[in-house]
């Protein structure tokens, strides 16, 4: 590993360590994915090095003019891969993109004045929400008065008529849409229509869908938002970081509130690239990977389901799955430490109405992107739907767990990841 193995070994054999069980590894959570080697570059570059307060043009320091250059190519590409009027690349993560959207569109600045908090309407946690569409110990729980829509206990999928009958009850500021374990595709003209009826802004969170949505696999939110945020990892294979498209009519407000609102210096090594990883959604193959994802996603679904996994509102439109594991009697939990041990990584995950806490679970939220950058198809979906049910039901059988984890190592040898770093001692 170069100078790091010899001033920090420790350190050095962390990221060796890293690598290694990347590499070996069948990697199923949805809301992770593999880089490509110039998207890595650019994250370690001498970009790393620089201050740049402020926006391109308008800098606090002297000698942006070269990071300049970049962030304008991650603003363009950005723009051009969504087709939206405006981009700011500079949040951290999706998290801070939300919490500068809301404040944007909602402007503290006022709420002296208001004698009560704003309400804004967000997915339930345990329906498939995010932290920050409003759970109680989350900056959007904590300055907002949210209120959640669920799915319907019948399909588990959005009923858009019971979302609008409720938010002419509560009558929202904003409406929130999104979700981080939903697995069917979202109307968001219907959530357009919703918040329009009730005279609300509408943010919607396409963090995971982004990379379907920039390959036209998923609609796209950009022209019924106010404000679309985003990650730039996950689907859309960029560096970790966030992502911010709007109107022209909300752009000066939406940059105010990234900085200084919530955030101070960008970091302008990862919008580099951020820059580079628009530039590998922007060419033809990209689209052909995002369909390949979806494929895997239906393949795997349906494979569990022949080995008598119930999959949450029946199936996948998208890169992710919701497992639902009573009827294999086994909490979410206690399979994703089993799975583990079989070197296959998923995350444990609530399900509708779930009766289990959230550290326990009921489900299991599995996705197809890495296994996808990884080359593989349906056939090893089928596999790997048969090693996931082998390994829970031979779950106090360490010996055959210990063969299923050498299966999983042939098998991810045959589709090698990172394969150089590893050669280099990386």
């Amino acid at each position: 590993m170069g100078i790091i193995s010899k001033i920090d070994p420790e350190v050095a054999d962390a990221l060796y360590s890293e690598t290694k069980r990347q590499s070996e590894n069948l990697e199923l959570i949805a809301s992770e994915n593999f880089v490509s080697q110039p998207v890595l570059e650019a994250m370690g570059s001498i970009m790393t090095n620089k201050y740049a307060e402020g926006y391109p043009g308008r800098r606090y320091y002297g000698g942006c003019q070269f990071v300049d250059v970049t962030e304008k190519i991650a603003r363009d590409r950005a723009k051009e891969l969504f087709n939206a009027e405006r981009a700011n690349v500079q949040p951290h993560s999706g998290s801070q993109a939300n919490m500068a959207a809301y404040f944007a569109l909602l402007k503290p600045e006022e709420w002296p004045e208001q004698s009560k908090k704003p309400v804004v309407m967000g997915l339930d946690l345990s329906h498939g929400g995010h932290l920050t569409h409003g759970h109680p110990i989350n900056f959007s729980g904590v300055f907002f008065n949210m209120v959640h829509y669920t799915v319907d206990p019948e399909t588990e999928q959005f009923d858009y008529k019971q979302i609008l009958e409720q938010a002419k009850q509560c009558q929202p500021q904003l409406i929130i849409a999104g979700a981080s374990a939903y697995p069917r595709e979202m109307d968001f003209m219907k959530f357009k229509e919703i918040a329009d009826e009730v005279g609300a802004f509408l943010v919607v969170d396409m963090a995971h869908i982004a990379g379907l949505v920039a390959a036209g696999i998923h609609n796209s939110p950009v022209p019924y938002a106010d404000v679309v945020t985003s990650t730039t990892h996950k689907t859309l294979r960029g560096p970790r970081g966030g992502l911010i498209l709007c109107t022209k009519d909300h752009y000066k407000s939406v940059n105010r509130w990234v900085f200084p609102g919530v955030q101070g210096g960008p970091l302008e090594h990862v919008i580099a690239a951020k820059a580079v990883a628009f530039g590998e959604a922007l060419k033809p193959e990209f689209k052909t990977y995002q369909e390949n994802i979806v494929i895997n996603a239906k393949a795997l679904a349906e494979a569990l389901t022949e080995q008598g996994f119930r999959m949450v509102a029946g199936g996948t439109d998208t890169h992710l799955m919701l497992v639902d594991l009573r009827p294999k009697n086994i909490t979410g939990k206690d399979a994703e430490e089993l799975l583990d041990k079989a070197g296959i990584t998923v995350n444990k995950n609530t399900i509708p109405f779930d009766p289990e806490k959230p550290f326990i679970a009921s489900g299991l939220r599995l996705g197809t992107p890495s296994l996808t950058t990884r080359k593989m198809g349906p056939a090893e979906m089928k596999t790997i739907a048969r090693l996931i049910d082998e390994v829970i039901t031979h779950r106090d059988d360490p010996q055959i767990i210990d063969k299923i984890q050498q299966q999983v190592k042939e098998l991810t040898s045959a589709f090698p990841l990172y394969l150089n770093l590893l050669e280099r001692g990386y």
